[in-house]
C-alpha cells in the first residue's frame, strides 16, 4: 500500500508539471533540477510519514511469528529494516502431567532466558507466517496479565 501511495503521488506531481504544455508534457518533464529536487523531497517526506504512521500504529500491538522450525514467538514486531521482535515471548508446549493426551501452553519471556536478548531478528526465509494478535486473544490477555 505504501508503494502504491508513492507511485500515486509521483503520478500527481508529474501530471501537475506536465499540465503546463506539450503533447505528453515531455518537454516540461525534462525541466529543471528544481522540479526534480522537489519530487525527491516530496517522496522522502511521504515515505517518512508513512513509516512513522506504520510504526506508531503497531506500538501497543502484539504479533505472532511462526518459524519453519516450529517455534512460535510473540512480541512487538517491526519489519523495517528487517523482521525484529521486541518485548518477546516464546510459546512453549508441554505435556500435561495428569493427562498425557493433553498439552499445556506456556509463555516464557525472552528476557528471562539465559541469553536474554534485547530484540530478536528473524531471517525472512525462516518465517512461515506472522500476524497481529487481537487484543482479545488468549495470548494477548496472558501477556497483559503477566505485565501487570
Amino acid at each position: 500500500m505504501f508503494f502504491c501511495l508513492c507511485w500515486y503521488i509521483i503520478y500527481l506531481i508529474i501530471s501537475l508539471i506536465s499540465a503546463q504544455g506539450g503533447c505528453l508534457g515531455l518537454k516540461n518533464l525534462m525541466l529543471s533540477k528544481k522540479n526534480i529536487v522537489l519530487i525527491v523531497i516530496v517522496i522522502i517526506i511521504v515515505a517518512g510519514i508513512a513509516l512513522l504512521i506504520n510504526n506508531k500504529s503497531k506500538d501497543n500491538a502484539y504479533s505472532v511469528v511462526y518459524l519453519t522450525t516450529g517455534e512460535v514467538y510473540v512480541g512487538k514486531l517491526t519489519n523495517v529494516p528487517d523482521l525484529q521482535l521486541t518485548d518477546a515471548y516464546v510459546l512453549q508446549v508441554t505435556k500435561d502431567d495428569k493427562d498425557s493426551t493433553k498439552s499445556n501452553f506456556q509463555l516464557q519471556p525472552i528476557k528471562e532466558a539465559l541469553w536474554a536478548p534485547q530484540s530478536i531478528h528473524f531471517i525472512k526465509d525462516n518465517v512461515v507466517f506472522y500476524g497481529s494478535l487481537l487484543p482479545t486473544s488468549k495470548i494477548a490477555e496472558a501477556i497483559t496479565a503477566q505485565t501487570k
